[in-house]
């Protein structure tokens, strides 16, 4: 009885409009807000190397095939692009000056041997535990990163043998050893894989190992920078794009289209995400509105109520109750849909050969959640003035 005194006055219209809009904002904002996250994590979990990351090198020409260009980097090169506001961080990829070869040491794999190069980059380009990139002389094994071009080769080789081939799992298991050499000596060490990476088409060793080689087995070629280690910053790859362009650089091409599409979906997103806000604050604003006008319109009836002897609490719980409910009902229809969109929307991902988590982001949810609780608040908070005023 109570709740037909209070709302016998309000108008359906405006009511649903309202709820439409902030329908339309939620379910927006939990879906930019979820692909957002989903879009960032694409490779990460498959890549050792840092998110944003790419391998640089100089454009190959006909005047360095006559060694009329240099394609490595200088220290004042080097500078001019760590300088960029758009970059975050660079380092150079260093290589091995001293001969080196690696061959299996294991009953998994049939033995074979071949000469290598390897490369080390500075530790907080690589998502890899501090304390397992670590070496120095005499511990048991060389930690290394292999490129996943490793793994594809020892398969070939094993099926050309008849064997098994090896998964990402039991080539970590195999046991492998680096020979390292020079004209006047030649040093053996055991090898340990501790993950893969297909970025890089070199062996990964850490610096420290790096050093030893170069300075016990020096050759009289020095080693060259050729490659360079690019952080660039969230959303900024365009800008990185015309920097290389204009400076003849040229990254390996995968990195090239998981950064552009993670630049282009992510600022897709960013936009619906902002519109989603925005949509959410209009709507919140015309509910308030909405109640303020309700209890306006049923002023004489929140009076002759309270003189009755019903308290100010009790009818704000009420009023705001009420609209309590239908916020709530606007968060579940927008989480509802979100749920059947989001079938379709992984359905493409996947289509387009982009396979993101399929799995709910609890961020998103938690947004949703977090902008129900706020409005709950003001709206309790803007009843509880009003009838306070009424008395």
């Amino acid at each position: 009885m109570l709740n037909q005194i209070l709302f016998k006055n309000q108008s359906r219209l405006q009511l649903i409009l309202a709820f439409l809009g902030a329908f339309l904002g939620f379910t927006f904002l939990i879906t930019s807000f979820h692909y957002l996250i989903r879009v960032n994590e694409f490779g990460e979990d498959e890549e050792i190397l840092g998110s944003n990351t790419l391998i640089v090198q100089k454009k190959v020409s006909n005047y360095n095939s006559l060694a009329l260009g240099k394609t490595d980097f200088g220290k004042v090169e080097i500078k001019h692009l760590e300088d960029k506001d758009f970059v975050e961080s660079v380092s150079p990829i260093l290589n091995n000056s001293f001969d080196i070869s690696i061959k299996t040491d294991s009953d998994l794999i049939p033995y074979f041997s071949t000469d290598i190069f390897v490369q080390t980059v500075d530790h907080n380009f690589l998502k890899v535990d501090d304390a397992s990139w670590q070496w120095q002389p005499g511990d048991d094994f060389i930690p290394v990163i292999m490129p996943r071009e490793f793994l594809v080769m020892m398969n070939t080789f094993a099926s050309a043998k008849g064997i098994p081939q090896v998964s990402d799992e039991l080539a970590k298991r195999v046991k492998f050893k680096f020979t390292v050499s020079n004209e006047n000596r030649k040093e053996k060490f055991a090898v340990k894989i501790i993950g893969f990476t297909n970025e890089m088409s070199a062996i990964l060793v850490p610096t420290a190992f790096m050093e030893y080689g170069n300075k016990n087995f020096p050759s009289t070629v020095p080693a060259k920078v050729t490659h360079l280690m690019t952080a660039i910053k969230e959303g900024r790859f365009g800008e990185f794009e015309k920097y290389m362009e204009a400076n003849h650089l040229e990254p390996k091409e995968s990195s090239v289209l998981i950064g552009k599409l993670k630049s282009i979906a992510g600022t897709l997103f960013s936009i619906l995400f902002f519109i989603s806000i925005l949509t959410i604050f209009l709507s919140i604003l015309v509910l308030l509105q909405y109640a303020q006008l309700l209890m306006a319109k049923n002023k004489y009836e929140i009076t002759t109520l309270l003189h009755i002897g019903y308290s100010p609490a009790l009818i704000t719980k009420r009023i705001s109750n009420y609209f309590v409910k239908v916020f709530a009902l606007i968060t579940l229809s927008s989480i509802a849909v979100f749920a059947l969109a989001k079938l379709f929307i992984d359905a493409l991902f996947e289509k387009g050969g982009i396979l993101i988590d399929h799995t709910y982001t609890w961020q998103s949810i938690l947004a949703v959640l977090g902008v129900f609780s706020l409005y709950s608040l003001f709206n309790h908070l803007n009843a509880k003035k009003v009838i306070e005023k009424t008395q």
